[in-house]
């Protein structure tokens, strides 16, 4: 089945007023995300910003021993590569592929053209900047301070928010990986939320079974981090412009 993409499906780049979105529309790219592609590596000189559609993209802090773990996940809500916009070029994190889709690829020089006159671009840019900065900073006293089975209910309901089902193909070891512990660690958690019928788990499968449950079954750390992205990006809920699909 052939399936439609249109730049809508970013947030982001809905918000945008008609003018706005024409000037960058000719740079928009429509990219295929597979799953595990890396976008670009800690230190890397970044040449490109990504609008996911309905990928999802993991950014993840390395250790000199290997160790990593997932610091944000950013979907359709956001954009990939605030570094470039922010003047660092480059950034110690390391961006992935989580969840496979599509999305829309923006080079260096268009972004930063749009950027630069101070409109409704930049305000938006920084905007979500201040989202993530909060999803940020959140997810490190989440991880600090409350249980593994939390952290797991609050990434699940992230990961609903960013999919269009309740259904996420996820490996335990994978989530660990993401999450920052051990594989045993989230085994424990996930039997316990199978027990209680808030999801389904098997042969990496995940369907969310009660959502209301699980918002009541974790921390808070996901309801403060979904009260800021609304606040910050209201107007991306209703401002949709009717934007050709033959993009890409």
């Amino acid at each position: 089945m052939h399936i439609l993409h249109n730049p809508n499906q970013n947030l982001l780049l809905a918000a945008l007023p008609l003018a706005e979105f024409e000037r960058i529309s000719p740079d928009l790219e429509l990219v295929v995300m597979p799953l595990g592609e890396v976008l670009y590596e800690s230190g890397d000189r970044l040449l490109y910003t990504w609008f996911p559609t309905t990928a999802v993209v993991s950014l993840h802090c390395e250790m000199e021993n290997g160790a990593a773990a997932e610091i944000a996940g950013v979907g359709h809500e956001g954009v990939v590569g605030i570094a470039l916009f922010l003047g660092g070029n480059t950034t110690p994190n390391r961006a992935i592929v989580q969840t496979a889709g599509y999305g829309y690829r923006l080079n260096a020089r268009a972004l930063m053209v749009e950027f630069n006159l101070a409109g409704p671009m930049m305000r938006l840019m920084l905007r979500y900047t201040q989202a993530l900065v909060t999803l940020i900073s959140q997810t490190a006293v989440c991880n600090r301070f409350h249980s593994v089975e939390q952290q797991l209910c609050r990434w699940l309901l992230l990961m609903l928010d960013r999919l269009p089902s309740a259904e996420l193909t996820m490996t335990q070891e994978l989530i660990a990986g993401i999450l920052g512990v051990r594989r045993e660690g989230i085994t424990g958690a996930a039997g316990n939320l199978q027990r209680a019928d808030l999801i389904s788990y098997r042969r990496g499968h995940i369907t969310v079974l009660d959502r209301s449950g699980l918002e009541h079954h974790t921390c808070e750390c996901y309801a403060v981090v979904k009260q800021e992205f609304d606040r910050l990006l209201s107007d991306t809920r209703h401002h949709q412009k009717q934007v050709s699909t033959s993009h890409g």
